[in-house]
C-alpha cells in the first residue's frame, strides 16, 4: 500500500519552486551585471505595459462619458511626514489670540515702521561683506553698522536707543559666511540660523540688479506653530505696503526645514499659444484675433542662500542667562519624516 503524502512533503514541494535570483547573491561580474540588466529590462517592459493599459482605461472611459480614474499620487517624504499636533488650523482662535498678544503684533498693526540694524561678526571678510551689502539692496530701511569689537549686548541697547525694530548679525567662518542672527527689539525673541549655499549676486547668471521699491513678501510652508512664529519673525523685517510698479519679490520658501532665500523680479508677457504661429479666429464683427495668452517671467536677482534654524530664545541675545523656546539636537535627526517648521 503507497503511504499518504507528508504536509512535509508538500511543503518541500513548494520550496523547490524556482526563486528570482538577486544580482547581490551572484560572485561573478560578468553574470551580475547580465542578471542586473536582465531585471531592468524586464521592469522597463512591465512599466511601459502598466502606462499603455492605464491610458486605454482612460481613453475608453472618456469615450463612453464616464469619469476617469483618478491618478495616483506619487509617495514623498512631504506627503508621508509624522503627524505633528503643532500644525495649524485655519479655525484656531488660540493661534489668533496669541498673534494679536506678540512681540511682532505693533508691526502687523502698522503701529512702527520696520528699521534693520545689520552688522557682521569681530572678524569679517570679503563675501560677508558683499553679503552685507546685497542684504541692504533687498532689505528696506536697513543700515549697517560696522562690529569693531563691540559686545553684542552692547549692540542690542545702542539699536533700543536709536529707534530700531531689528537686528541682523551676519557669522562668518574661515573667510565664509556660515550663520545669521536674527534679533526682534525691544522685547525679542532671538533666532538663530545656520547659512549655507551661498551664491552672491555676480555669480548669478544673466542676474538683474534691484531697483529701489519696496518688494513683495512670500512666505512659504510654514505650517506648525514654531513655523508660524519664525515666518512672523521674518515678516517683521519687510514693510508691509509694497510697490507693485517695482515687480520685485523676496521669497522664504520653507521645505524639509530648510528656508531657501530668493529674491526676484518679474514681468508680464503676451505669448503665442501656436510656438510663434498665432491662430487666428473670427470675431463677430468679421475681423481677426490672434488668440495669446499672458506669462509671467522671472530674473533672479539675488544673493541666493539657505537657512536652517537652530535655536530660539525668549527676549533679546544672552547666552548665559536666557530661556530657549527650542533648540535643534542631534537627536532630532533620526527620522527623515519628521519636521518642525
Amino acid at each position: 500500500m503507497g503511504k499518504k503524502r507528508s504536509r512535509d512533503g508538500e511543503d518541500c514541494a513548494v520550496d523547490r519552486q524556482p526563486k528570482k535570483m538577486e544580482p547581490s547573491l551572484i560572485k561573478n561580474k560578468i553574470k551580475r551585471s547580465m542578471l542586473h540588466a536582465k531585471l531592468k529590462q524586464e521592469k522597463k517592459v512591465d512599466k511601459k505595459s502598466r502606462i499603455k493599459s492605464r491610458d486605454a482605461v482612460e481613453k475608453r472611459a472618456l469615450e463612453l462619458g464616464e469619469e476617469p480614474p483618478k491618478p495616483k499620487v506619487p509617495r514623498t517624504i512631504e506627503n508621508t511626514r509624522e503627524a505633528d499636533e503643532t500644525v495649524c488650523q485655519p479655525d484656531d482662535e488660540e493661534l489668533f489670540a496669541d498673534n494679536a498678544a506678540d512681540e511682532f503684533s505693533a508691526h502687523f498693526s502698522h503701529v512702527q515702521n520696520p528699521k534693520i540694524l545689520i552688522t557682521s561678526s569681530r572678524f569679517h571678510s570679503t563675501r560677508g561683506n558683499q553679503l552685507i551689502e546685497e542684504l541692504l539692496s533687498v532689505i528696506p530701511n536697513a543700515h549697517y553698522y560696522k562690529r569693531g569689537t563691540y559686545e553684542l549686548k552692547k549692540i542690542v541697547e545702542y539699536a533700543k536707543s536709536r529707534d530700531f525694530t531689528f537686528i541682523i548679525v551676519i557669522h562668518q567662518n574661515r573667510r565664509e559666511p556660515n550663520g545669521m542672527l536674527f534679533i526682534n527689539l525691544p522685547d525679542g525673541p532671538t533666532a538663530h540660523f545656520n547659512l549655507s549655499s551661498l551664491v552672491l549676486r555676480k555669480d548669478i547668471k544673466n542676474h538683474g540688479r534691484p531697483t529701489s521699491h519696496q518688494p513683495e513678501l512670500i512666505l512659504n510652508n510654514f505650517s506648525t506653530r514654531l513655523g508660524h512664529r519664525i515666518g512672523r519673525m521674518i515678516a517683521s523685517v519687510f514693510p508691509h505696503d509694497p510697490n507693485f510698479r517695482g515687480r520685485r519679490v523676496v521669497t522664504f520658501h520653507n521645505q524639509r526645514d530648510f528656508i531657501f532665500f530668493r529674491h526676484h523680479r518679474y514681468i508680464f508677457e503676451t505669448k503665442d499659444l501656436n510656438g510663434g504661429k498665432p491662430k487666428e479666429k473670427a470675431t463677430e464683427d468679421g475681423k481677426k484675433q490672434q488668440k495669446e495668452t499672458v506669462i509671467a517671467r522671472l530674473q533672479e536677482c539675488g544673493p541666493r542662500f539657505t537657512l536652517k534654524l537652530l535655536s530660539l530664545q525668549h527676549g533679546t541675545f544672552d547666552t548665559k542667562g536666557g530661556e530657549y523656546e527650542w533648540v535643534h539636537k542631534p537627536d532630532m535627526d533620526t527620522s527623515r519624516r519628521r519636521f518642525f517648521l
